[in-house]
């Protein structure tokens, strides 16, 4: 039963539990941050009945408009120190932006002098306003390190395949809380989570998320800097198996997930199923020669296995690379745990097609092969990048966020043709390149301008690259060093190709020039 809004704060927020509760009239809340995130809470709030105020230290002009537009108040401050107003606020709740880390002032101030909620929290306690059947849609959650967005669309994909309203949000691009008032509903969200909305989550009570089913996908070192120590980031990570009902999905190659699910408090009945690229024990999904297969939602899994899809089906999809094959059994593990039929996976991934910039083929020529992983942020996913290719010409380089290269350089470093350094951040791959490779010839981008890098970039690389070769964008490091994002890199680079080519190129199965 909903508290009344007259009721002290505790017990009002424990009664917040549904999108139709009283409490949330005249509830004050504050924002954090204007982002896609930020707007849709403060939209939802208001829409709510809650007093709203945001508080960041810029956001778009049309979306400040919009604020002003839908009832909510905006501060434009920083939050590097707490705001005056945010004080004399007394705000019941702070919902915190996932871009905000926990050693922020204003989030410190927000701990402990109000509750704080992440956006996902909120989402999870109205996520009845539109219900298509008995109960409002189940949430299957994702996270990794790295494969998310790939996992995350192929397993909308198996559900769409099987007669399905699914929609994939979150960390993906698509705020959830926009997806909670679709006026038509789903049938399922398939929730990509990232390591700070998993941090902001709730450990327990009616904010806590309650997953039909989940996975993480892989675990190594990133966003140290935003949660303070790889201990942190994997406990983070480590909240996505929590209460799940049907099946915690985890990687059997990667130890870490294998212990997040033993420790993980989870649903009675609920299953561990791994993924791995060998053949599967029973209980996991796997490949047997080149069919992918399921001996863990089959009768008989101990003697017997359900084929998925084949080896052919991810060839034509562009999913062969190993890192893509793991990707589709962990989407088909998800799909499974929740009775999705082998076939509409096997038609779901014959349709699909990864997004630009992870290991896209740019172009071909000369003997020459192009491969754009602009993607590859972070060490662990150009790990995945360079083992997928033989002879290598590498660009690597941009912002590494507290993360360290030498081991991905001391593994790869001495077998690639050669090395193209951009972006500001250089020395530790210079200092790597001269301890585990120091005859591997290393080409540095001089220019500042961004119109000019990937250009140059190009060039230096072409110069050294040989029949045969892939010249590899795979920079194992954040992109705003030089660019507005990860595809803004990967664009300048397939066009700088491209003008570079000449038009002569073959261009990659989609056939689109960037």
């Amino acid at each position: 039963m909903s508290a009344d809004a007259s009721a002290p704060t505790p017990a009002r927020l424990a009664g917040l539990d549904s999108w139709y509760a009283e409490g949330w009239k005249g509830l004050r809340v504050a924002v954090l941050g204007l982002g896609s995130t930020g707007f849709s809470v403060a939209d939802t709030l208001v829409e709510l009945g809650s007093e709203v105020s945001v508080y960041a230290p810029d956001g778009p002009a049309d979306t400040v408009e919009l604020l002003d537009v839908i009832g909510a108040r905006f501060e434009r401050t920083p939050l590097d120190a707490v705001p005056e107003a945010l004080v004399a606020q007394a705000p019941d709740v702070v919902v915190v932006s996932p871009g905000l880390p926990p050693h922020n002032p204003t989030v410190q101030w927000a701990t402990t002098n109000s509750t704080v909620w992440g956006d996902i929290e909120l989402a999870w306690r109205v996520r009845d306003k539109v219900v298509r059947g008995p109960v409002a849609a189940p949430w299957v959650t994702i996270t990794g390190t790295n494969g998310k967005t790939t996992t995350t669309q192929l397993t909308t994909a198996m559900f769409e395949a099987a007669g399905l309203r699914a929609v994939s949000c979150g960390n993906i691009g698509v705020p959830v809380l926009d997806v909670v008032r679709d006026p038509d509903g789903f049938d399922v969200l398939v929730v990509e989570l990232s390591s700070h909305q998993l941090h902001y989550m709730a450990d327990a009570g009616d904010g806590a998320v309650v997953p039909l089913a989940s996975a993480c996908l892989n675990i190594a070192d990133d966003h140290l800097e935003w949660h303070g120590s790889a201990e942190a980031y994997r406990a983070a990570k480590a909240k996505v198996y929590e209460r799940t009902v049907m099946a915690c999905v985890y990687n059997t190659t990667d130890e870490v997930t294998r212990g997040m699910v033993e420790q993980a408090d989870v649903v009675d009945g609920c299953r561990a199923v791994g993924f791995t690229p060998g053949v599967p024990a029973p209980g996991d999904v796997g490949v047997v020669e080149d069919v992918l297969c399921d001996r863990a939602f089959t009768e008989d899994r101990r003697s017997s296995a359900l084929e998925l899809a084949t080896l052919a089906d991810l060839e034509v999809a562009g999913l062969a690379s190993p890192h893509m094959t793991m990707n589709v059994l962990a989407a088909a593990a998800l799909a499974r745990a929740a009775t999705v039929q082998p076939a509409a996976i096997q038609q779901a991934v014959r349709g699909f097609r990864a997004d630009h910039h992870r290991t896209e083929l740019v172009a071909s020529a000369d003997g020459v092969t192009w491969v754009d992983d602009s993607k590859a942020t972070n060490p662990h996913a150009a790990t995945a990048s360079l083992a997928s290719f033989d002879t290598v010409v590498w660009i690597v380089g941009g912002l590494f966020k507290g993360v360290d290269i030498d081991g991905l350089v001391a593994r790869f470093g001495p077998g690639v043709r050669g090395v193209v350094v951009i972006g500001t951040d250089r020395q530790p791959v210079l200092e790597a390149f001269a301890r585990h490779a120091p005859s591997v010839p290393v080409l540095q981008v001089e220019a500042s301008d961004t119109d000019q890098v990937m250009p140059e970039a190009v060039r230096h690389a072409a110069s050294v690259a040989r029949p045969g070769d892939t010249v590899l964008l795979a920079p194992a490091a954040a992109s705003f060093d030089q660019f507005d994002s990860y595809s803004d890199r990967g664009r300048r680079f397939a066009a700088a190709v491209h003008e570079h080519l000449g038009g002569n190129g073959d261009g990659g199965p989609s056939g689109e020039r960037h």
